[in-house]
């Protein structure tokens, strides 16, 4: 027990043969290996013997301080993530120092964007060395962001790339800090646009948007929007004034607008073909037998028509059950889709994401116990899942119909073949690059400088 160092659940560590004075790690006693952030990673020798470079953003939810690395290959690995995916990843010898304490550890090199920790700390790295109060934190002492700035100050990527707003309503949420992060490793000015901050000047010859305390936005080369379903009116009027000034979006806002009408949005995807659940949609309380007819009966789903994220989703087990449900909806004068309810699907969807008529990752939902929505707000889990090309092709066809450059497509497998059950102009990246372990948000800026036809230069 005696010299062992007590650390907490966080802390701060240098690692000073690869120039990085403080990262903060997480310690995880449940890891056998310890892992490091790395991109851009490439192999190479020197004097016959295998080295590998890699850059390194040491500071959490920041893509811009970026310190480029070198270290000798100790090992080729497969380790399997907390995700459950595998990857083959380098493993590499350095030396840790934590309060004046100082060793040498292996380490994993993996792009670390999706986890909160730019280092992870596992038990072979502690063992014989280190005694873990799992309620501490910077049980070793804390640093100010005075002396991060100072330690790294030099290695800030200056922006000589394209000056990017993501316009949404929540600059903590993951996906809106991801997506930011992600244009600031690729070098491109980012910059978070509060919804409720913009206001627009209409004026056929100078159309401005301004932002409070009156400073005027201009200079963007493109906006994402991120509009949440409470927002949509005005997020999209916003989107649509960038539009008028010549600014990019990626998603335009009638694109996002029509995939928020969930009854215009099945019409436009059956229209192109796309097979879909039997849904009805009808006005008066004197249909509903018909409606429940219509849609094969009981078990059944309801949907209000403005629901999102699985809110407003309601399965009506009987067909006294569904009466009641459609009936109240109604009376509330409120607009409902009744869906039939595709028992095989078993609890599970599939989420494709789809970035520039592509998908980039696709990902199975699972429902939590005694749900039928397999929704990861509400309890759901997701794992990385294997398409079929008529799957793919759904999906991609799908973001095609709605008009959208990013699209999260849902679909769910029937007995015939996949049926489509929404298209999400705002889909999340949690979920997706948490199961994948994939930098998704990254694929979303590329996106953007394809169609711009902007080449990033290589660091």
């Amino acid at each position: 027990m005696s010299g062992k160092i007590i650390i907490g659940s966080e802390e701060w560590c240098n690692l000073p043969q690869l120039n990085i004075p403080a990262i903060k790690v997480r310690v995880d006693s449940g890891a056998k290996t310890s892992a490091l952030h790395a991109v851009n990673i490439a192999q190479f020798k020197r004097d016959g013997r295998p080295w590998v470079s890699f850059d390194l953003h040491p500071l959490q939810n920041d893509g811009k301080t970026t310190v480029r690395c070198e270290a000798l290959v100790h090992d080729k690995r497969k380790v399997k993530s907390s995700s459950g995916s595998s990857e083959v990843r380098f493993v590499i010898k350095t030396i840790i120092s934590i309060a004046e304490h100082a060793w040498e550890v292996e380490v994993t090199l993996t792009n670390r964007d999706t986890m909160g920790y730019r280092m992870l700390l596992g038990r072979q790295a502690m063992a014989g060395k280190m005694l873990v109060d799992p309620e501490g934190s910077f049980v070793c002492g804390e640093l100010t962001v005075d002396a991060l700035n100072k330690y790294y100050n030099k290695n800030l990527v200056q922006a000589t790339g394209l000056r990017i707003g993501v316009l949404a309503s929540n600059p903590d949420l993951y996906s809106n800090r991801r997506i930011i992060e992600a244009g600031q490793e690729r070098g491109h000015e980012m910059e978070f646009l509060n919804i409720k901050d913009c206001y627009i000047k209409l004026d056929g010859k100078n159309p401005e948007m301004h932002y409070r305390g009156g400073r005027i936005l201009s200079g963007f080369d493109a906006i994402i929007p991120r509009i949440r379903p409470s927002a949509t009116f005005y997020g999209c009027a916003l989107t649509r004034h960038f539009e008028a000034m010549g600014v990019y979006t990626q998603n335009s806002a009638s694109a996002i607008t029509q995939s928020r009408d969930k009854l215009y949005a099945l019409q436009l995807l059956i229209n192109s073909g796309l097979p879909i659940p039997t849904t009805g949609f009808a006005n008066s309380p004197l249909d509903t037998d018909d409606l429940i007819k219509m849609v094969g009966g009981a078990p059944l789903i309801v949907k209000l028509l403005e629901g999102t994220q699985g809110k407003g989703v309601v399965l009506a087990e009987t067909k006294k059950a569904a009466e009641s449900l459609i009936n109240a909806f109604k009376s509330l004068r409120a607009n409902i889709l009744v869906q039939e309810f595709i028992r095989e699907a078993n609890g599970t969807d599939i989420r494709c994401f789809v970035v520039n008529d592509r998908v980039v990752e696709s990902i199975m939902r699972t429902a939590a116990p005694g749900e039928f929505r397999a929704n990861i707000h509400m309890g759901g889990t997701a794992s990385l899942t294997k398409i079929t090309s008529e799957e793919r092709r759904v999906a991609v066809l799908a973001a095609k119909t709605m008009n959208l450059k990013v699209a999260g497509v849902d679909i769910i497998r029937g007995q015939n073949g996949p049926l489509l059950l929404e298209v999400n102009s705002s889909p999340g990246l949690e979920g997706i690059e948490g199961a994948s372990n994939k930098d998704i948000a990254g694929k979303m800026i590329e996106g953007i400088e394809k169609d711009l036809r902007y080449k990033r230069k290589e660091q």
